[in-house]
Protein backbone atom coordinates (compact mmCIF):
# COMPACT_ATOMS: atom_id res chain seq x y z
CA UNK A 1 0.00 0.00 0.00
CA UNK A 2 2.64 2.35 1.26
CA UNK A 3 4.22 1.62 -2.52
CA UNK A 4 1.11 3.11 -4.52
CA UNK A 5 0.90 5.83 -2.26
CA UNK A 6 4.05 6.82 -3.36
CA UNK A 7 3.44 6.36 -6.95
CA UNK A 8 0.76 8.53 -7.21
CA UNK A 9 2.41 11.06 -4.69
CA UNK A 10 5.50 10.91 -6.70
CA UNK A 11 3.09 11.78 -10.28
CA UNK A 12 1.16 14.66 -8.48
CA UNK A 13 4.41 16.34 -7.23
CA UNK A 14 5.77 16.24 -11.35
CA UNK A 15 2.54 18.04 -11.51
CA UNK A 16 0.35 14.80 -13.14
CA UNK A 17 -2.57 13.96 -11.88
CA UNK A 18 -4.09 11.42 -14.03
CA UNK A 19 -2.97 7.20 -15.14
CA UNK A 20 -3.86 3.99 -15.95
CA UNK A 21 -3.94 1.19 -14.33
CA UNK A 22 -1.05 -0.12 -16.44
CA UNK A 23 0.97 2.29 -15.75
CA UNK A 24 0.42 1.99 -12.06
CA UNK A 25 0.79 -1.89 -11.85
CA UNK A 26 4.40 -1.50 -14.12
CA UNK A 27 5.47 1.25 -10.91
CA UNK A 28 4.80 -1.26 -8.38
CA UNK A 29 5.69 -4.33 -9.80
CA UNK A 30 3.03 -6.45 -9.25
CA UNK A 31 0.54 -8.56 -10.70
CA UNK A 32 -2.53 -6.91 -12.57
CA UNK A 33 -4.93 -8.27 -9.44
CA UNK A 34 -2.29 -7.14 -6.87
CA UNK A 35 -2.08 -3.30 -9.00
CA UNK A 36 -6.29 -3.48 -9.08
CA UNK A 37 -6.32 -4.05 -5.34
CA UNK A 38 -4.18 -1.52 -3.78
CA UNK A 39 -5.89 0.85 -6.42
CA UNK A 40 -9.14 0.24 -5.14
CA UNK A 41 -7.86 0.99 -1.49
CA UNK A 42 -6.83 4.07 -2.81
CA UNK A 43 -10.19 5.02 -3.92
CA UNK A 44 -11.92 4.06 -0.90
CA UNK A 45 -9.54 6.35 0.95
CA UNK A 46 -10.43 8.92 -1.31
CA UNK A 47 -7.07 9.41 -2.50
CA UNK A 48 -8.04 8.45 -6.84
CA UNK A 49 -10.82 8.07 -8.18
CA UNK A 50 -12.00 5.96 -11.75
CA UNK A 51 -14.21 7.84 -14.29
CA UNK A 52 -13.50 5.54 -17.28
CA UNK A 53 -12.30 1.90 -16.55
CA UNK A 54 -8.29 1.20 -16.75
CA UNK A 55 -8.08 5.38 -16.16
CA UNK A 56 -7.51 7.27 -12.65
CA UNK A 57 -7.48 10.70 -11.69
CA UNK A 58 -5.50 11.88 -7.96
CA UNK A 59 -7.97 13.62 -5.99
CA UNK A 60 -6.18 16.08 -4.16
CA UNK A 61 -7.28 17.36 -0.65
CA UNK A 62 -9.56 19.98 -1.84
CA UNK A 63 -11.78 18.50 -4.07
CA UNK A 64 -11.66 15.07 -1.72
CA UNK A 65 -15.58 16.19 -0.97
CA UNK A 66 -16.66 15.92 -4.63
CA UNK A 67 -15.04 12.58 -5.13
CA UNK A 68 -12.91 13.52 -8.23
CA UNK A 69 -11.49 15.90 -10.40
CA UNK A 70 -13.70 18.73 -11.58
CA UNK A 71 -15.15 17.70 -14.88
CA UNK A 72 -12.86 20.71 -16.75
CA UNK A 73 -10.08 19.22 -15.77
CA UNK A 74 -10.69 15.70 -16.54
CA UNK A 75 -12.50 15.97 -20.01
CA UNK A 76 -9.19 16.96 -22.10
CA UNK A 77 -7.32 13.88 -20.98
CA UNK A 78 -9.99 11.65 -21.16
CA UNK A 79 -11.02 12.35 -24.87
CA UNK A 80 -7.28 12.26 -25.74
CA UNK A 81 -7.31 8.74 -24.32
CA UNK A 82 -10.63 7.75 -25.99
CA UNK A 83 -9.25 9.43 -28.97
CA UNK A 84 -12.31 11.61 -29.44
CA UNK A 85 -12.32 15.22 -30.61
CA UNK A 86 -14.68 17.15 -28.49
CA UNK A 87 -15.54 20.65 -27.03
CA UNK A 88 -17.72 21.64 -24.18
CA UNK A 89 -21.06 23.26 -24.76
CA UNK A 90 -24.70 24.46 -24.22
CA UNK A 91 -24.31 25.47 -20.30
CA UNK A 92 -20.86 24.35 -19.80
CA UNK A 93 -19.65 26.66 -22.41
CA UNK A 94 -21.93 29.34 -21.75
CA UNK A 95 -20.41 29.55 -18.02
CA UNK A 96 -17.08 30.01 -18.89
CA UNK A 97 -18.89 32.92 -21.18
CA UNK A 98 -19.97 34.76 -18.14
CA UNK A 99 -23.48 33.64 -18.35
CA UNK A 100 -23.72 33.05 -14.62
CA UNK A 101 -27.48 32.52 -14.49
CA UNK A 102 -27.86 28.70 -14.16
CA UNK A 103 -25.53 26.65 -12.85
CA UNK A 104 -25.60 23.24 -14.94
CA UNK A 105 -25.85 19.82 -12.86
CA UNK A 106 -23.91 18.23 -15.35
CA UNK A 107 -20.76 18.91 -17.29
CA UNK A 108 -21.83 19.21 -21.35
CA UNK A 109 -19.75 17.97 -23.64
CA UNK A 110 -20.34 17.30 -27.23
CA UNK A 111 -19.21 14.26 -29.44
CA UNK A 112 -19.25 13.39 -32.84
CA UNK A 113 -21.67 10.23 -31.89
CA UNK A 114 -22.68 10.49 -28.55
CA UNK A 115 -21.77 7.70 -25.26
CA UNK A 116 -23.14 7.18 -22.60
CA UNK A 117 -23.02 9.47 -19.19
CA UNK A 118 -19.67 9.71 -17.12
CA UNK A 119 -20.12 9.64 -13.15
CA UNK A 120 -17.19 9.94 -11.36
CA UNK A 121 -17.82 11.02 -7.27
CA UNK A 122 -20.32 13.97 -7.55
CA UNK A 123 -19.09 14.79 -10.93
CA UNK A 124 -21.05 14.27 -13.90
CA UNK A 125 -20.19 14.85 -17.94
CA UNK A 126 -23.59 14.11 -19.88
CA UNK A 127 -22.65 14.19 -24.01
CA UNK A 128 -24.42 15.27 -27.24
CA UNK A 129 -23.94 14.53 -30.68
CA UNK A 130 -22.92 17.44 -32.74
CA UNK A 131 -22.82 16.85 -36.44
CA UNK A 132 -19.69 18.35 -38.73
CA UNK A 133 -18.36 18.20 -34.98
CA UNK A 134 -15.00 19.58 -36.67
CA UNK A 135 -16.13 22.33 -38.35
CA UNK A 136 -17.52 23.43 -34.92
CA UNK A 137 -15.52 27.12 -34.29
CA UNK A 138 -14.18 26.54 -30.56
CA UNK A 139 -11.39 28.40 -28.27
CA UNK A 140 -8.89 26.95 -25.66
CA UNK A 141 -9.69 27.99 -22.14
CA UNK A 142 -7.09 27.28 -19.28
CA UNK A 143 -8.18 25.36 -16.30
CA UNK A 144 -5.78 24.64 -13.01
CA UNK A 145 -4.93 21.18 -15.27
CA UNK A 146 -4.25 22.28 -18.71
CA UNK A 147 -6.80 23.55 -20.95
CA UNK A 148 -9.83 22.42 -22.08
CA UNK A 149 -11.78 23.55 -26.03
CA UNK A 150 -14.83 25.18 -25.29
CA UNK A 151 -17.80 26.36 -28.43
CA UNK A 152 -17.09 30.36 -29.30
CA UNK A 153 -19.58 32.27 -27.39
CA UNK A 154 -21.20 32.54 -31.17
CA UNK A 155 -21.40 28.42 -31.61
CA UNK A 156 -22.44 28.61 -28.14
CA UNK A 157 -25.63 30.77 -28.65
CA UNK A 158 -26.58 28.29 -31.92
CA UNK A 159 -25.85 25.19 -30.06
CA UNK A 160 -28.18 26.47 -27.23
CA UNK A 161 -30.82 26.54 -29.57
CA UNK A 162 -30.61 23.46 -31.27
CA UNK A 163 -30.30 21.57 -27.96
CA UNK A 164 -32.83 23.75 -26.26
CA UNK A 165 -34.35 20.75 -24.17
CA UNK A 166 -30.67 20.32 -23.18
CA UNK A 167 -30.33 23.80 -21.77
CA UNK A 168 -33.52 24.01 -19.79
CA UNK A 169 -36.00 25.32 -22.60
CA UNK A 170 -36.45 28.37 -24.43
CA UNK A 171 -37.21 30.29 -21.57
CA UNK A 172 -34.09 29.54 -19.97
CA UNK A 173 -32.04 29.89 -23.62
CA UNK A 174 -33.30 33.58 -24.24
CA UNK A 175 -32.03 33.99 -20.48
CA UNK A 176 -28.67 32.88 -21.27
CA UNK A 177 -28.67 34.37 -24.97
CA UNK A 178 -29.35 37.93 -22.96
CA UNK A 179 -26.49 37.42 -21.16
CA UNK A 180 -24.04 36.26 -24.02
CA UNK A 181 -25.62 38.98 -26.99
CA UNK A 182 -23.13 41.62 -25.93
CA UNK A 183 -20.21 39.29 -26.95
CA UNK A 184 -21.33 37.48 -29.85
CA UNK A 185 -19.88 39.07 -33.27
CA UNK A 186 -22.82 38.99 -35.60
CA UNK A 187 -20.39 37.89 -38.72
CA UNK A 188 -19.24 35.33 -36.63
CA UNK A 189 -22.61 34.06 -35.12
CA UNK A 190 -24.03 33.97 -38.91
CA UNK A 191 -20.92 31.86 -40.10
CA UNK A 192 -21.65 29.38 -36.92
CA UNK A 193 -24.76 29.47 -37.79
CA UNK A 194 -23.92 27.94 -41.58
CA UNK A 195 -22.67 24.80 -39.68
CA UNK A 196 -26.25 23.64 -37.91
CA UNK A 197 -29.57 23.46 -39.86
CA UNK A 198 -31.16 26.72 -41.06
CA UNK A 199 -34.02 26.14 -38.60
CA UNK A 200 -31.76 26.66 -35.30
CA UNK A 201 -30.92 30.13 -37.25
CA UNK A 202 -34.39 31.02 -37.69
CA UNK A 203 -35.28 30.42 -34.18
CA UNK A 204 -31.98 32.22 -32.77
CA UNK A 205 -32.47 35.25 -34.70
CA UNK A 206 -36.04 35.62 -33.51
CA UNK A 207 -34.93 34.91 -29.85
CA UNK A 208 -32.14 37.91 -29.88
CA UNK A 209 -34.36 40.34 -31.68
CA UNK A 210 -37.18 39.52 -28.53
CA UNK A 211 -34.43 40.05 -25.93
CA UNK A 212 -33.32 43.26 -27.48
CA UNK A 213 -30.04 42.03 -29.52
CA UNK A 214 -31.40 42.96 -32.98
CA UNK A 215 -28.12 44.43 -33.13
CA UNK A 216 -26.72 40.92 -33.48
CA UNK A 217 -28.50 39.46 -36.25
CA UNK A 218 -28.17 41.64 -39.39
CA UNK A 219 -25.71 38.81 -41.02
CA UNK A 220 -27.88 36.05 -39.87
CA UNK A 221 -31.03 37.48 -41.12
CA UNK A 222 -29.27 37.76 -44.48
CA UNK A 223 -27.90 33.96 -44.35
CA UNK A 224 -32.42 33.23 -43.12
CA UNK A 225 -33.31 34.79 -46.03
CA UNK A 226 -30.91 33.24 -48.81
CA UNK A 227 -31.09 29.91 -47.47
CA UNK A 228 -34.60 29.16 -45.52
CA UNK A 229 -37.33 27.70 -47.66
CA UNK A 230 -39.88 26.53 -45.36
CA UNK A 231 -41.50 28.16 -42.43
CA UNK A 232 -40.65 26.86 -39.02
CA UNK A 233 -41.62 26.18 -35.67
CA UNK A 234 -40.68 28.00 -32.89
CA UNK A 235 -41.38 25.21 -30.86
CA UNK A 236 -41.48 21.62 -32.62
CA UNK A 237 -43.84 19.96 -30.23
CA UNK A 238 -46.47 22.67 -29.50
CA UNK A 239 -49.24 23.07 -31.43
CA UNK A 240 -49.51 25.02 -34.50
CA UNK A 241 -53.40 26.02 -34.98
CA UNK A 242 -53.04 29.95 -33.23
CA UNK A 243 -48.82 30.37 -34.09
CA UNK A 244 -48.62 34.07 -36.07
CA UNK A 245 -46.00 34.57 -38.05
CA UNK A 246 -42.21 36.78 -37.97
CA UNK A 247 -41.82 36.83 -41.53
CA UNK A 248 -37.68 38.27 -41.50
CA UNK A 249 -37.19 34.49 -40.12
CA UNK A 250 -39.82 32.27 -41.61
CA UNK A 251 -40.89 31.60 -38.48
CA UNK A 252 -44.19 30.44 -36.83
CA UNK A 253 -44.30 32.03 -33.53
CA UNK A 254 -46.00 29.13 -31.67
CA UNK A 255 -44.82 29.68 -28.02
CA UNK A 256 -44.49 32.18 -25.32
CA UNK A 257 -41.07 32.97 -24.66
CA UNK A 258 -39.60 34.81 -21.54
CA UNK A 259 -36.26 35.80 -20.61
CA UNK A 260 -36.01 35.98 -16.67
CA UNK A 261 -34.75 39.01 -16.08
Amino acid sequence: MAGAKAFITSLASGGRHHFTSQEAQSALGVSPAAAKLALNRLSRQGLVASPARGFYVIVPPEYRRLGCLPAEQIVPTLMEKFGLRYYAGLLSAAQYHGAAHHRPQAFQVALARSRRPIVCGAVRILFFARRHLADIPVRSVNTPRGTILISTVEATAVDLVGYAHRAGGLDQVATLLAELAEQIDPALLATAAAIAPVSWAQRLGYLLELIGAADRTGPLKAYVAETARDLTPLLPAAPRAAAHRAPDWKLLVNATVEAEA
